[in-house]
């Protein structure tokens, strides 16, 4: 006896749903790998570091240098500014960027306190490109820790007869800002400092502070440099004995960073007088 047409119709809309249903799991699982694959491919990965920098290998993705002139002791109140300002803009440095400390001294080069690679703290991270959670622990304990140390305890004054404030500039561009590695990107330098220069080729604690008389000085040659235009800003120091005009001491280093390639961005004064 023949089955009834009504059975075999429904039977075979059964099975062409069962074989819709399959095809379409096995689409959004296709589109669901594609995703991930896709996302996998552009992601960038985390670079190799050096294990004792935190560096990328192939060096740093941004380079932020402060340097500090502790030759006279900073007044308590600029102190602390400091130390916020310097711990905030390290917070905000983009990962594997570079973060180096350095306080004025005698030879002219800046004497290194602090150099150390931002590892990032994970919040870049996802489960497929790296680990969130050890990123993190590491960021704290390699660079969050140490550098809050150094600000604790690596700024105490160190007297000095001389203030090679542009010999250490000079030093800094040659081995933080020369470079293939470096020069093409973003380049930053704090100095905190009177501003005061004074070295055997030239001084502003006389004479005026005028571009042409530091232009004929012996130190004009000596000094040069290229900072690739890197960004510059000088936090000043304020000392009770005022030597020479602020304004146009700020003027005399506006110039002087133009002159030597670099961009100036802005002098703010700190709180407190020594």
């Amino acid at each position: 006896m023949a089955r009834p047409r009504s059975s075999r119709r429904s039977r075979g809309s059964a099975e062409a749903a069962k074989y819709a249903l399959s095809g379409l799991l096995v689409l959004i699982a296709a589109s669901a790998f594609g995703a991930f694959f896709y996302e996998w491919m552009i992601i960038e990965r985390p670079p190799k570091l050096d294990q004792t920098t935190y560096c990328p290998v192939d060096g740093p993705r941004a380079t932020l240098v402060f340097l500090i002139d502790t030759s006279d002791p900073l007044p308590p109140p600029a102190l602390k500014e400091v130390r916020t300002k310097l711990f905030d803009t390290a917070d905000g440095l983009r990962p594997y960027g570079l973060l180096e400390i350095r306080t004025l001294n005698a030879a002219g080069e800046g004497h290194v306190i602090f150099t150390r690679c931002n590892p990032g703290d994970g919040s870049q991270l996802n489960a497929f490109t790296g680990n969130p959670a050890l990123a993190r622990k590491r960021w704290q304990e390699s660079f969050q820790k140490p550098l809050a140390e150094v600000l604790q305890h690596g700024l105490e004054p160190a007297p000095s007869k001389t203030s090679p404030i542009m010999g250490t500039i000079q030093n800094i561009a040659i081995e933080r800002f020369t470079g293939r590695a470096n020069e093409s990107k973003p380049k930053q330098l704090f100095v905190v400092s009177d501003m005061l220069e004074h070295t055997p080729e030239y001084s502003q604690y006389a004479g005026t502070l005028s571009f042409e008389r530091y232009r004929k000085s012996p130190a004009f040659a000596k000094f040069r440099t290229d900072l690739h235009e890197s960004e510059i800003t000088l936090l000043v120091v304020q000392r009770r004995v005022a030597r020479v005009n602020s304004v146009e001491l700020v003027r005399f280093w506006h110039d002087w960073i133009r002159d030597n390639n670099g961009q100036f961005k802005e002098a703010v004064k700190l709180q407190g007088v020594d």
